[in-house]
């Protein structure tokens, strides 16, 4: 991915300016910090990118997500919808914070749909987990009008599409709070971390002490902070905050490279039979880390994936049979295999996870392989990869001997 391709003299010095300090906390100390406070620059650049009113960070994407569905209002026996295509910590967010998962389907733009949140919509529905996937985004016009109509919370994970927009608004901003990571594999990494993003300043205050154990962070001892919520410690470290910090300055080139070496890649493909790709529903919007095609039916996807294996291409994900990124592989979570207990566990759930039946997910990611864009690829190595996924592609279309 793209940030762990730039590694250099800017994270270097965000770095050293915390280790010349000692001051690892993004909280306290502020007389011997020689003026350096990471997390709040790390946030800064942040809501610069996505013209969000407040952002706060915190030690993962993960974190950041279930930050937001608890200052959401998302809790104890809420039934929340989900999509079955997502890394698996959005739905784990959903149940650590008591509230019950309903999966719902999704279509070619990789997220939820509109039907797909309608048909999924019960009488105690109250929210919807709407994960923005590889880089893309959801229809947010239709989406929007379902959870209007049905008077339901929406809280976005864009953990994969940081700098993704719709229609001139960034993804994480449409609901009441977003989230985004900054995990090793994203677009920005600050090795571990994520950021939740809000315009309601009351959201944003909770989001700041709900991740800090309820610290209020008013006044200068902190051991003398009010506690106005119960929390937990989800804080970024300033190490981690200033990676972050670096890499998210970088962002807007990264961007404009991804979109021009995926441009090069679709319209290069575009002339081999047996490849369509997923749909952006704002094309101009998309942060283009991922370049998403899809084969004709789940037989020809598999044939690929041997014949790009045995062709020595990496840098591909078929998310069908991907451990975490699909529910097919989710049977653990299907038969509760926890460490403790769960409040899913005591109450009656509107689906039986081991029986559901989502055949429009199934189809389409069947189909579905990812290629991660590289910022840094020449136009050579582009030329060259297209050359090998087309022979890959009419080598996997060739009918099998029986």
């Amino acid at each position: 991915m793209p940030g762990t391709e730039l590694f250099g003299e800017e994270e270097r010095k965000e770095v050293n300016d915390v280790m010349q300090t000692g001051i690892l906390m993004r909280y306290t100390s502020d007389s011997l910090r020689n003026n350096h406070w990471k997390a709040r620059e790390f946030e800064t650049e942040v809501k610069k990118i996505t013209a969000a009113g407040y952002a706060h960070a915190v030690s993962s994407g993960s974190a950041a997500i279930a930050t937001a569905l608890a200052v959401a209002g998302i809790g104890a026996g809420d039934e929340v919808i989900v999509p079955p295509f997502t890394f698996i910590a959005s739905v784990e967010a959903v149940l650590f914070v008591g509230a019950i998962p309903v999966f719902a389907e999704i279509d070619e733009t990789l997220c939820l749909s509109a039907e797909g949140i309608k048909k999924a919509v019960g009488p105690k529905t109250k929210a919807v987990c709407l994960v923005h996937m590889c880089g893309g985004m959801a229809e947010m016009d239709s989406i929007m009008a379902v959870c209007n109509s049905n008077k339901l919370v929406l809280v976005e994970d864009a953990g994969q599409a940081f700098a993704a927009s719709y229609k001139g608004k960034m993804v994480g901003l449409f609901g009441k709070c977003g989230s985004y990571s900054f995990d090793f594999f994203k677009i920005a990494t600050a090795g571990e971390g994520g950021v939740l993003v809000t315009d309601d300043e009351r959201t944003y205050k909770l989001a700041e002490a709900y991740s800090d154990h309820g610290h209020d962070h008013i006044g200068g001892n902190r051991g003398m902070e009010q506690h106005e919520i119960v929390g937990f410690n989800y804080r970024i470290s300033e190490l981690n905050a200033a990676v972050g910090l670096a890499q998210t300055r970088k962002v807007p080139m990264i961007v404009e490279k991804n979109r021009v070496n995926k441009k090069f890649l679709i319209n290069a493909l575009n002339r081999t039979p047996g490849i369509s790709f997923s749909r952006i529903p704002d094309p101009g919007g998309d942060s283009a880390t991922f370049l998403n095609l899809f084969l004709p039916d789940t037989e020809t996807a598999g044939r690929l994936v041997n014949e790009l294996n045995n062709a020595g291409i990496g840098g591909f994900n078929y998310w069908f049979k991907n451990m975490y990124h699909f529910i097919n592989q989710w049977d653990h979570l299907k038969s509760m295999h926890t460490a403790s207990k769960l409040t899913v566990q005591l109450l009656d759930t509107a689906q039986d996870y081991k029986n559901l039946h989502l055949p429009k997910s199934q189809e389409v990611i069947g189909r579905l392989i990812s290629f991660g864009i590289r910022c840094t690829w020449t136009e050579k190595e582009l030329a060259e990869l297209a050359a090998k996924i087309s022979a890959c592609v009419s080598k996997a279309l060739k009918p099998v001997a029986v």
